[in-house]
């Protein structure tokens, strides 16, 4: 495999646009990638091998996500767990200098 394609990024994104759209008027996903792949004059393997890379690339993008929303979150509960026992400390010197 040469590792090139026959069809642009821009090409790739459409069809799977449309396909998305196409999802709505269809009974199953294997006749909506079949309908929108003869429309575009590709084979559906290849709108279907699409759709999975598509599918894969934005799991993998939501865990990633979700990955550093668990450490920012966990780096701000330590700053609000430190500034709290802060703010008691200054409560409590307020208190014996009054």
């Amino acid at each position: 495999m040469t590792g090139k394609t026959r069809y642009t990024k821009e090409f790739q994104a459409r069809a799977l646009r449309l396909l998305e759209e196409a999802r709505a008027n269809h009974s199953s996903e294997t006749k909506a990638v079949a309908s929108v792949a003869q429309s575009l004059g590709i084979a559906p393997e290849t709108l279907r091998r699409w759709r999975n890379k598509a599918d894969r690339t934005t799991a993998e993008q939501s865990a990633i996500s979700a990955e550093e929303t668990a450490a920012e979150l966990k780096r701000l509960r330590a700053e609000v767990a430190e500034l709290r026992k802060a703010n008691e400390i200054l409560t409590t010197r307020r208190l014996f200098a009054a």
